[in-house]
């Protein structure tokens, strides 16, 4: 019987990336505001694309949560917005 570390590896990728995630639209929005969606979405959408094509499983899986993280972001940055409006994180200031 051989283990298979897919699965967990898989889990760590999407661990690590939903948290880097987080600090990017945070930093993001606070640094650029919600402007950088743009980037997001392409980014979002070379990731994915490029899992298509990777022969690789981990390779593709791990492209492929990356790339939906970055489309989540595209939200997750809108709202970062509304949470710097509400006083929940720090607003840059301007000078």
């Amino acid at each position: 019987m051989s283990l298979n570390f897919y699965g967990l590896i898989i889990g760590i990728v999407m661990l690590i990336s939903t948290g880097i995630g987080h600090i990017i639209v945070i930093k993001g929005e606070y640094h650029f505001g919600t402007k950088l969606w743009p980037l997001f979405l392409i980014v979002g959408i070379l990731s994915i694309s490029l899992s298509f094509i990777i022969e690789s499983m981990l390779l593709s899986g791990s492209l492929g949560i990356i790339g939906i993280t970055f489309l989540w972001g595209i939200h997750e940055i809108i709202e970062q917005k509304e949470r710097v409006n509400r006083g929940w994180f720090p607003k840059k200031r301007n000078g």
